[in-house]
């Protein structure tokens, strides 16, 4: 999973966010034309089972993305087959969304591992190459470690008060990476989470000077809305 060279994997958040709507195909397009080496993505269910890539849990109008069928969806939401169909080549972030607050939360985390399941489908066909699967709910990435330990998985973390204990936590559960909000990461954390044999993805860093400081600190990847800023960065780092 890590970077090929010694700077970081761009990783076009929700795809080129800051260029076109996000979490739409033509995002995740457009991202690849940017030089992205990998795109982020949010996954959520419909009413009927199907995975689509949607941030909230709700759709503009108001209507729950659980509550309603496939066929009802607007068409600027895809399925997350249409976006990993076109983002062949890449590395694959999916981000399986299952907050609390949602409408309808998976306390069991089945609905999480269905999504591992036909991720490990499509990567044993060959039609998926790079993938990383992340949550908020650490519960939910440990039990898609269990049940697929084939597929790297990674903590996404917006606060901590003690990062060694979390490194600690993420690692004993078998995750390959952690997430961190950019707020978060600084050398130390960096350096601990290396220490502890994982990969370190910072989200989400737009600015370029803050993008060639965590270069410099070593983190595996950079999830941007603005992959030609890392990318142009990155290249003269």
């Amino acid at each position: 999973m890590a970077a090929v060279s010694d700077n970081p994997l761009v990783i076009a958040h929700r795809g080129a966010s800051a260029a076109r709507p996000e979490n739409t195909l033509a995002a995740f397009t457009h991202a690849r034309e940017l030089g992205a080496d990998g795109v982020e993505l949010d996954a959520r269910w419909t009413a009927d089972g199907e995975v689509v890539v949607h941030h909230d849990a709700h759709l503009p109008d108001g209507r729950a993305l659980v509550a309603i069928a496939r066929d009802e969806l607007p068409s600027s939401v895809p399925l997350l087959d249409e976006v990993l169909d076109l983002c062949v080549g890449l590395l694959v972030n999916v981000e399986i969304k299952n907050d609390p607050g949602d409408p309808d939360p998976d306390a069991s985390g089945e609905r999480g591992v269905a999504v591992a399941d036909r991720l490990a489908r499509r990567a044993a066909r060959g039609s998926v190459d790079r993938l990383l699967v992340s949550s908020f709910d650490h519960s939910l990435v440990a039990l898609v470690h269990q049940r697929r330990p084939d597929l790297p998985t990674a903590a996404l973390v917006a606060h901590t008060r003690h990062p060694d204990r979390l490194i600690e936590r993420v690692a004993s559960a078998g995750q390959v990476a952690i997430n961190p909000m950019d707020g978060l990461v600084d050398a130390r954390l960096v350096e601990l989470a290396h220490a502890a044999h994982l990969e370190v993805y910072v989200w989400t860093v737009d600015d370029p000077a803050r993008i060639a400081e965590l270069a410099s600190f070593g983190v595996e990847g950079i999830i941007t809305d603005v992959p030609d800023v890392a990318r142009s960065v990155l290249d003269l780092h």
